[in-house]
C-alpha cells in the first residue's frame, strides 16, 4: 500500500488551519499535539519506531569510567 504523503500533509495542515481559525490558539496546539502523537503511534504499530529505545535512559549508552 502506497501512502500519498503530500495528501496526508495537506489534510493535517487543513485540520490545523480550521482548529486555529475556529478554535483559537489552544485548539491549534491540541490538534498539533494529537497529530504528532498519532503519527508516533502509527510508526510504532508499523514497526518503524522502537518505543523502548525512546523511553530508555539517556545514560544507558555511555561507557562506565
Amino acid at each position: 500500500m502506497r501512502v500519498l504523503w503530500p495528501l496526508v500533509g495537506l489534510a493535517f495542515g487543513t485540520a490545523l488551519g480550521f482548529a486555529g481559525a475556529f478554535g483559537g490558539f489552544g485548539a491549534f496546539f491540541i490538534v498539533l499535539f494529537l497529530g504528532a502523537l498519532g503519527f508516533l503511534v502509527g510508526r510504532a504499530v508499523e514497526g518503524d519506531l522502537d518505543i523502548g529505545q525512546l523511553l530508555s535512559s539517556r545514560n544507558s549508552g555511555k561507557r562506565p569510567r
